[in-house]
């Protein structure tokens, strides 16, 4: 299609300017820069707002979005201000607006979003879905601003005032810091503690010549959103002296088991501006690179009700200590903030230390508070004017009311007034206008009370505008009012330097193969610790503190868990919790079920072997009276294996790993016989055994003891009871007698009686052997207390304290410890 032009006029007349490109560049490059300096990128140092945060802050205001109000619609708020005060686009005011309600990136918010606002990982919803108002901090920075205390100056289109600085009672440069990107220089300041702030600035309203040492005593560093730590203050203090300086961030974590296996890093808090998401992707490169080692998983379990969780687990044989100096190094969970303090003052780009903020602010509440006293002067001197002329005509109102009906019109009514009751032209016009029905309701003695307190506020007002000391007072208090009103706890804890990182740096990042104790408790913990006491000796006694097996092994070595169906399932120590290496450690509380780590099928576990090649073996005695030793050789055959082939309806009621193959083994029936023989006269046998006759044992009844002891010092444990009793219910019968009391038989024999029951008894329910002073354990691993020792091998017992499932002796006694008795599952 051809294009047609319209044709040039005869008349008209061509104008080339010929323009220097060079100095088109400078003038339009100048321009642009000036509009972003000045007009978008840099805050005003007096309320530390940039323009477009200014202008969404008075848009609500005028709006009337108070913090009472119900929320609108952020597309609403974000139009309001494009199309009167920001001629920019909406995407710009609306991220505005969504981080100034961010209490992860303000540490005072000043708009309240209702909806998703996002994350420091996540954008937010658009503001179509999203909703807003004033937060209670955005009615301290404007208010007052109807009272003539800032200037205001013509929008981008000449049709509406804005002001050019908001009141602002809150020095927000300071409090919540400042990001932004100008054309040759860039702003970033720190957030700080509101608290910290104002004291600082009422020291400086009463101490002007106050140096930074004196302010640094109320604002020792910044304050971040997030919470986390600082690192060295070296260069917080540099900022705070010349405007430029940088310190370190380091993220919140602390070391605990976060599963039966596993202990972790779980991360609380982390530095300013980093999210979740960078941290986990940062580990993951790591991992994958092969550039950090010992990590197995990492969990994001943050939520709203718990807030950051970030749980990062360790494989086992890794020192978290290590690997988590390594994250410090290398991933965002340590950041450097770097402080470029560049505000406008005056209407010019400057870099200001600490005081200078402070002292900007400073004179700006001043100016503020000095323009509102003048304007309130103003309204009361007014007020009280009407009012004096409303007493002067209310003395006669009769006859005001008759001048003003006798009078022609309006004109002639003031003349009158103002002749008969010498009254100014404000004050007859103020009557003129004032309905009758109100003039006639005026009481004399309310009207001089209002003109006695308009007069003590007219002097009250005089003294601010004519007193510095005055005027500096009322700053202060008002400073403290919002201290008190928005002030909130520091959540960032400053540390001189990362010394304490020290111990960390030179921590290994594996395990070493250390020597160390596994123990098992009467409820069925396992634990292992470096300690060379053991856990139960010594001390008070508290829950679990019934050691009843111990072995010592090594940090990688294994051990394994022999259960009452003659199983051994082998473990690894590292797996284990580790329990803090301190002497006469009192209990297994920070051990795990060992339910954790065995799968047990309707059995009990019973006792720990350490697979020691020079050990003698391992000692079993069953229900049915049968004892059996297994060969060293074959008690590491696999991961799960049988150690003693069971009869039907047989199972293993105890089990020792013997140390010199000359211990005493020792059976209680529960027909209250005791039998004991020497180790040496059983020959040891293979994994497939079915052992030999340890016991002979009578009609009904049944093994409920074996256990392998020194006969010297050692103790019988014995507690009778009924057999129609549920187990657990009853204390029963108690009695501690000297082992020594107890004459040896051969093996397969009877024995002799050991326990003679009372009345309602017929049985014994439970029975142990072992070195004194022997420790008891009810079922809640609760420590229960055993009578003194009585010289009587058939004697009775004496009634219990509770119901007894445990007894172990010290571990520092014997090592490895026998296990006699059942352990929960």
């Amino acid at each position: 299609m051809a294009r047609r032009t319209a044709p040039i006029p005869e008349d008209f007349e061509e104008h080339i300017v010929d323009i220097d490109v060079g100095d088109e560049m400078r003038t339009s490059f100048l321009e642009y820069a000036y509009s972003v300096i000045y007009s978008r990128a840099l805050p005003d140092a007096r309320d530390g707002l940039k323009p477009v945060q200014r202008r969404i802050l008075y848009a609500m205001h005028d709006m009337n979005l108070r913090p009472d109000r119900g929320h609108v619609k952020s597309s609403r708020v974000v139009g309001e201000v494009m199309g009167r005060f920001h001629p920019h686009g909406d995407g710009a005011i609306y991220d505005a607006l969504v981080r100034m309600s961010q209490s992860f990136s303000m540490r005072l918010p000043t708009v309240d979003g209702h909806g998703n606002f996002g994350s420091p990982d996540d954008p937010p919803a658009a503001m179509r879905y999203t909703e807003a108002r004033m937060a209670p901090a955005a009615v301290a920075m404007t208010a007052s601003i109807d009272e003539d205390t800032v200037d205001f100056r013509p929008n981008y289109d000449g049709r509406e005032q804005e002001p050019s600085v908001l009141p602002a009672a809150i020095p927000h440069l300071v409090v919540n810091g400042a990001s932004g990107i100008a054309v040759g220089m860039a702003t970033n300041i720190a957030p700080h503690n509101l608290v910290e702030v104002i004291q600082a600035l009422r020291h400086l309203v009463t101490h002007p010549k106050a140096d930074l040492d004196a302010i640094m005593r109320f604002i020792p560093g910044p304050d971040l959103p997030t919470g986390g730590k600082i690192i060295g203050l070296d260069g917080v203090r540099d900022a705070y002296e010349s405007g430029r300086g940088s310190f370190r961030m380091r993220a919140t974590t602390r070391i605990e088991s976060v599963t039966a296996r596993r202990k972790g890093i779980v991360v609380t808090e982390l530095p300013y501006g980093v999210g979740t998401e960078r941290v986990i992707a940062a580990i993951k490169k790591l991992v994958q690179t092969k550039k950090l080692q010992g990590i197995a998983d990492v969990k994001d379990l943050t939520d709203r009700e718990k807030g950051l969780r970030l749980v990062i687990e360790v494989k086992n044989g890794f020192h978290p200590e290590a690997i988590l100096e390594q994250l410090f190094k290398s991933t965002p969970m340590e950041e450097s903030f770097g402080i470029n303090a560049v505000a406008l003052v005056d209407g010019q780009p400057r870099t200001l230390g600490l005081k200078e903020m402070l002292e900007v602010f400073l004179e700006h509440r001043f100016d503020v508070v000095r323009r509102r006293s003048t304007y309130r002067r103003g309204k009361a001197a007014d007020r009280l004017h009407l009012v004096e002329g409303l007493l002067l005509a209310i003395i006669d109102i009769d006859e005001v009311i008759q001048l003003i009906r006798g009078s022609d019109n309006a004109e002639q009514a003031r003349e009158r007034l103002m002749s008969v009751f010498d009254l100014t032209e404000i004050q007859a016009n103020y009557i003129l206008d004032m309905p009758l029905r109100r003039l006639t309701k005026f009481s004399k003695i309310e009207l001089d009370k209002e003109a006695d307190e308009l007069k003590l506020t007219i002097e009250a007002l005089d003294e601010i505008l004519g007193d510095d000391t005055r005027l500096r007072k009322v700053v202060a208090d008002e400073l403290a009012e919002v201290a008190k009103t928005y002030g909130t706890p520091r959540r960032t804890v400053l540390l001189e330097s990362s010394g304490q990182t020290t111990t960390a740096s030179a921590t290994p990042l594996e395990v070493a193969d250390d020597p160390c104790y596994v123990f098992l408790s009467s409820s069925g913990l396992l634990a292992r610790t470096t300690s060379l006491d053991p856990p139960g000796d010594g001390g008070s006694r508290t829950r679990h503190d019934a050691i009843v097996s111990a072995v010592a092994t090594t940090a990688r070595g294994e051990v394994g868990v022999v259960t009452s169906a003659g199983r051994v399932v082998k473990l690894g120590v590292l797996d284990l919790p580790t329990l803090p290496s301190t002497a006469n450690h009192p209990n297994l509380q920070g051990g795990a079920p060992v339910g954790e780590f065995v799968t047990l099928e309707g059995e009990r576990v019973l006792c720990l072997t350490g697979f020691d090649p020079d050990s003698a073996g391992l000692a079993l005695g069953t229900r049915q009276g049968v004892v059996k030793r297994v060969n060293p050789e074959y008690l590491s055959a696999r991961d799960d294996w049988d150690v003693i082939t069971l009869k039907d309806g047989d199972e293993v009621v105890g089990a020792v790993e013997l140390r010199t193959g000359e211990e005493t083994l020792c059976f209680v029936t529960s027909d209250g016989q005791l039998l004991h023989f020497g180790a040496g006269g059983v020959r040891p046998q293979g994994r497939s055994g079915g052992g030999i006759a340890g016991i002979k044992v009578g009609a009904g009844a049944r093994v409920i003891s074996f256990t392998a002891l020194d006969p010297d010092d050692a103790v019988l444990v014995s507690v009778s009871g009924a057999s129609s009793a549920l187990p657990g219910t009853e204390a029963g019968s108690v009695k501690v007698t000297p082992f020594s009391e107890y004459p040896a038989k051969g093996r397969a024999t009877g024995g002799v009686r050991c326990h003679r029951f009372l009345k309602g008894e017929d049985e014994l329910v439970f029975a142990w052997a072992g070195a004194a002073p022997p420790l008891a354990a009810a079922d809640s691993g609760a420590p229960v207390d055993l009578p003194e020792p009585v010289n009587r091998r058939d004697g009775s017992g004496t009634p219990g304290s509770q119901p007894m499932i445990a007894c172990a002796a010290p571990v520092s006694s014997s090592l490895p410890a026998s296990a006699g008795s059942d352990v929960a599952g």
